[in-house]
């Protein structure tokens, strides 16, 4: 090849290249463009509280699949604020994404909470309702809804996999007709057996007191009703639990528990359990489980047969 040639191949290989950086580029403004985005859309009632929801979607009739994502913080904190960015870069992918507000506990200073379990149930399983009575305004496929969340949002998110309209648990905050029930479910190192969780983590044990209106002796029921271990069966959703191994607060037992529970029933749920890592996920970490969280959704929510 003479040098001519071969200073001709490289420059069209340049410009090649370039032409495909533009290309992608385009793409990616694109989608960053190609999304809308509403806030405090009121959603239902929590007793007398309007509860309200941010929405992000991508642009289009669709229908696509759709997120729930339930910001943590023992039930008496945190807000929905923590997952704005998180539902924005949803949407990109192709998902209709709310970040949703439900009832904190507020408690005294005695610590007793003015919004005690199952408040919380109530109103994500009202998000979840009023997600399927709005399917056309939106573009949400009513079929593939996932739920998704950390710590308290793990929690809430696996009881919205777990919990169906025969456990009393749905409440009256609206949209009595729909159903609740997701189709896939990411559980951040939320707790799943509270008895459990209660006897052996100090740090956990006065939240929970709290969130479950006593101590598991005089609120033992409670306890239980609470947990997401309780309701574990067969026909569960394909659910996925991502935790530190070396979690202090909610202890990695709750996702082996639960995921020795969810197998013996012969449901669909995987457990990864991230070496040192505590409450909360950091560095590379962090990515790998959002990737794994995604390419989750995406198999059980997008990679299926629409019905």
């Amino acid at each position: 090849m003479t040098a001519s040639i071969r200073n001709f191949v490289y420059r069209r290989l340049i410009i090649g290249l370039a032409v495909l950086a533009l290309a992608g580029l385009s793409a990616v403004t694109a989608s960053a463009a190609d999304i809308e985005v509403q806030k405090s859309l009121v959603y239902g009632k929590g007793g007398d509280v309007d509860l309200q929801l941010d929405l992000a979607r991508p642009k289009g009739d669709g229908p696509y699949p759709a997120i729930v994502f339930i910001h943590g913080g023992g039930w008496r904190g945190g807000n929905r604020g923590r997952y704005r960015t998180e539902i924005e870069q949803a949407a990109k992918q192709g998902y209709v994404a709310i970040t949703v507000t439900y009832r904190l506990t507020q408690p005294d200073k005695s610590g007793k909470a003015k919004y005690p379990f199952p408040a919380q149930v109530h109103d994500v399983k009202c998000a979840v309702r009023w997600l399927r009575a709005n399917a056309k305004k939106f573009g949400v496929d009513p079929n593939r809804i996932g739920a998704t969340g950390g710590s308290a949002g793990g929690h809430l998110s696996l009881m919205l996999g777990v919990t169906d309209a025969t456990h009393k648990l749905e409440g009256t905050g609206g949209h009595a007709d729909q159903s609740s029930r997701v189709q896939a479910v990411v559980n951040y190192y939320g707790p799943t057996d509270m008895l459990h969780l209660s006897a052996g983590s100090k740090g956990a044990s006065p939240i929970l007191a709290s969130f479950l209106d006593g101590g598991p002796k005089e609120a033992k029921a409670t306890y239980i009703a609470a947990s997401p271990i309780t309701y574990v069966s067969k026909d569960d959703p394909p659910t996925l639990t991502l935790h530190g191994a070396a979690d202090r607060l909610v202890l990695p037992s709750q996702a082996t528990r639960f995921d020795t529970r969810m197998k013996e029933v012969g449901a669909n749920h995987r457990a990864i359990l991230y070496e040192g890592q505590g409450h909360g996920f950091r560095g590379d970490t962090n990515q790998q489980a959002r990737t794994a969280m995604y390419e989750f959704f995406d198999k059980h929510l997008k990679n299926v047969k629409k019905k």
